[in-house]
C-alpha cells in the first residue's frame, strides 16, 4: 500500500515508517519544515509539505494514498480545546477523502483517557471527565467515518513508549530527578503505568492498516502496568539517589508543573488482550524496566 503518514519525523513516527517500509508499503510523510522533510527522506519516505492547520494539504496526501495514518498531535497544552479542535478537524480532513473505498485510517490516541483505578480494556468506554479527555474527540471522529464506508481504526498508545532517545515522561521524569536530587513518586507508588516498546508500537501500527476492522479500537499496550515506584527505584539505583515518597501537595511543587504531578499520580493499567488476538500482535521487544536499565535513559542527560 501508499501508505500517507502525520508525524513520521516525531519520535514514535520514524520506527514506524521504517517499520512499514521494511513490509513492502511505500510512505508518503507530512513535512512542516525542511528538517522533517530531511529525516522523512532519510528513512526513505517522501516528503508532503503541510501541516495540521493546512486541511487542503492533509486532503490531498489523503485522496493520493491507499491508506492514512495519522500520529502528529500538536498545540499548547495551556488551550486544551485548541489541541482538541486542531486533532478533530485535522482527522476529518484527513477521512473525508477515503470515504465510501473500503481503505484504512488509522489514528493515535492514548490510554490515559480510560477510567483511572482499575484495568480497562479496549470494550470500556474512555472517561470523558479523565486527565486525557481532550483526546476523545479525535477518537470519535475517526471511529464515525467507519459508518461511511472507511476502515477506521484508533491506537490507544501506552503514556511510556520506551525506546533510545526518548523524550517523554520518562526522560521528564529522569531530568527531575537530576535536578532535585531524589527519585520521587507520588503516595505509595503503587498507581500503575502501561509501557510499550516503539519498535512494538510500530509493528501494531503496521498491522492496524493492513487488517483492522472497521470501528477497531486497539490497545498499544506491552506492560499492562508498571508501579511508578519501582520506576521510582530503578531510576534511584541508576543515578544513585535516594528514593522518595511525596504527597500530591507536595508532588504539584516537586515535578514540571501541578499538571504533570497528577500524571505522575495516575494510575492507569489497561490490557491489550482483545488488541493481541484480534491482529496477532506479540510484543517481543524490552520491558520498561528493563531499558531503563540498560537502555540510554540513564546514561545520557535528559533536555
Amino acid at each position: 500500500m501508499h501508505i500517507f503518514v502525520t508525524g513520521g519525523s516525531g519520535q514514535t513516527g520514524p520506527a514506524v515508517v521504517t517499520e512499514l517500509i521494511a513490509a513492502g508499503h511505500n510512505v508518503t510523510g507530512l513535512a512542516r519544515s525542511d528538517a522533517a522533510a530531511t529525516r522523512l527522506e532519510a528513512l526513505g519516505a517522501t516528503p508532503h509539505r503541510g501541516s495540521l492547520d493546512d486541511h487542503d494539504s492533509l486532503r490531498r496526501g489523503a485522496e493520493a494514498a491507499d491508506g492514512v495514518l495519522h500520529m502528529a498531535y500538536g498545540g499548547d497544552f495551556s488551550d486544551l480545546d485548541d489541541m482538541m479542535r486542531r486533532d478533530r478537524t485535522a482527522t476529518e480532513a484527513l477521512g473525508q477523502p477515503l470515504e465510501h473505498s473500503g481503505k484504512p485510517l488509522v489514528i493515535t490516541s492514548g490510554t490515559l483517557v480510560m477510567p483511572a483505578g482499575r484495568e480497562t480494556t479496549e470494550k470500556d468506554e474512555p472517561d470523558t471527565a479523565g486527565l486525557a479527555a481532550f483526546r476523545i474527540a479525535g477518537e470519535r471522529a475517526c471511529l464515525d467515518f467507519a459508518a461511511r464506508g472507511v476502515r477506521a481504526s484508533v491506537v490507544r498508545l501506552a503514556p511510556t513508549v520506551h525506546g533510545p532517545e526518548d523524550h517523554g515522561f520518562i526522560p521528564m521524569l529522569i531530568a527531575t530527578a537530576r535536578k532535585t536530587g531524589v527519585s520521587a513518586y507520588v503516595g505509595d507508588g503503587a498507581n500503575r503505568w502501561p509501557a510499550v516498546h516503539r519498535l512494538d508500537a510500530a509493528a501494531l501500527f503496521r498491522l492496524a492498516l493492513e487488517k483492522a476492522p472497521a470501528g477497531s479500537m486497539l490497545h498499544g499496550v506491552a506492560e499492562n502496568g508498571v508501579t511508578m515506584k519501582d520506576i521510582a527505584q530503578t531510576i534511584a539505583r541508576g543515578l544513585d539517589l535516594p528514593m522518595v515518597s511525596l504527597t500530591p501537595d507536595q508532588a504539584a511543587g516537586h515535578y514540571a508543573s501541578p499538571f504533570m504531578a497528577k500524571v505522575y499520580g495516575f494510575d492507569a493499567p489497561v490490557s491489550s488482550t482483545h488488541t493481541q488476538e484480534l491482529l496477532g500482535w506479540s510484543p517481543t521487544h524490552p520491558t520498561l524496566l528493563e531499558d531503563l536499565e540498560h537502555g540510554d535513559y540513564l546514561t545520557t542527560p535528559a533536555s
